[in-house]
């Protein structure tokens, strides 16, 4: 079993000051190296990398940084696979269904005017998202024919992901949604995310505020399929409260922040993430 973990990032938020000072207070040996200064000979393992936490927020320096460090032989927590998979909600949902957690309806078109004949279709209100993104960026709730072609047109000189129109029914529920980490197999600590009741999304860096939510049977329950689904150890789970069919998974973040979980419910979610990475290591 290897000692040090190497903990990769791209940005240093409260997350991995967290992690940081875990690691001090538990005498747990990490080693943090920031990604944008790294350069790796694909060849040889020449930093002997053996056990590395993914940190980094970006998608693509997160998966293609995996991809090199797995490729020489580093275990990496979360893995390419899970990187890729979470990292894409289109991906995700589909692993879902298909795993029979339960969903958001959602619909993908694969141009503007196959996307607005869905709309025509499926009918208003929907909420678009890019299947690639966090922190609520480029998610839009579509209320109407002309709000849908505003949104759809400025999507059309970007870059083509965003022309993969992700469209998804603007789910009944109460004014919040709920994030779970899960760390291996179990559901470490929950909290709502409630809405500023002005806008409807609930990510705290967009005014909402956080609450503990308890834990259930249920909620674990679907919280470690929906892990499962995507091959991952360490991952933040989202879900709402559909009043039609309950608890629905909506998102799984790969590189996920705690913060929130861990100043409203006190678990000491760091140290778990170190000491299970730790315990775990070959």
């Amino acid at each position: 079993m290897t000692s040090k973990i190497t903990v990769l990032y791209d940005t240093i938020r409260l997350e991995e000051k967290l992690l940081i000072e875990s690691a001090k207070k538990n005498d747990i040996d990490i080693e943090m190296v920031d990604c944008k200064k790294l350069f790796v000979d694909l060849n040889k393992n020449t930093h002997n990398f053996q056990t590395v936490l993914q940190r980094c927020v970006s998608y693509y320096r997160n998966i293609h940084s995996t991809a090199t460090l797995e490729g020489l032989g580093a275990r990496v927590v979360n893995s390419l696979n899970t990187g890729i998979l979470a990292g894409n909600k289109l991906f995700t949902h589909m692993l879902l269904q298909k795993a029979g957690v339960p969903t958001p309806e959602a619909t993908i078109a694969f141009s503007k005017e196959a996307a607005m004949e869905a709309l025509e279709k499926n009918g208003y209100p929907k909420v678009i998202k890019p299947t690639v993104g966090s922190w609520g960026r480029m998610v839009s709730k579509l209320n109407d024919r002309d709000s849908a072609e505003a949104v759809m047109e400025s999507r059309e000189t970007m870059y083509p992901i965003y022309q993969m129109h992700f469209l998804e029914e603007f789910v009944q529920r109460p004014p919040r949604d709920i994030r779970a980490i899960v760390i291996g197999d179990k559901v470490a600590g929950a909290i709502y995310r409630i809405t500023d009741g002005v806008n409807w999304k609930t990510n705290t860096h967009l005014g909402g505020s956080a609450e503990t939510c308890e834990v259930t049977n249920e909620m674990e329950d679907i919280c470690i399929k929906a892990k499962n689904t995507v091959q991952g150890e360490i991952v933040g789970v989202d879900l709402m409260e559909s009043n039609d069919k309950g608890l629905v998974v909506h998102e799984i973040n790969n590189t996920t922040e705690f913060r929130n979980v861990v100043r409203v419910t006190g678990v000491d979610i760091p140290t778990q993430i170190l000491e299970y990475v730790k315990n775990t290591s070959r």
